[in-house]
């Protein structure tokens, strides 16, 4: 997996998404230089979980969909003297 990358314009609102939470949740005002490290850390050490879980929730609603058009394909087929 290559690095998380993020447009200018995410960046801008991962940063001041990341500056509002600090300032609310723990009266702390971080500046743009110190939350850009923050969230290129999160993005390299942490987001490779998220990147992960997503992956891991894509497979299973396409194995589920697979096992449902496997079930369709079945239903479809007609009887014949042929065993399988």
């Amino acid at each position: 997996m290559t690095d998380i990358k993020f447009s200018n314009e995410e960046k801008e609102i991962l940063v001041k998404k990341i500056q509002e939470y600090f300032l609310k949740e723990l009266d702390r005002d971080i500046k743009q230089f110190d939350t850009e490290f923050l969230l290129d850390f999160i993005s390299k050490e942490v987001g490779v979980y998220f990147y992960n879980k997503g992956l891991y929730d894509a497979q299973s609603i396409l194995e589920r969909k697979l096992e449902d058009i496997s079930e369709g394909i079945y239903e479809l087929e007609k009887i014949t003297e042929f065993q399988r």
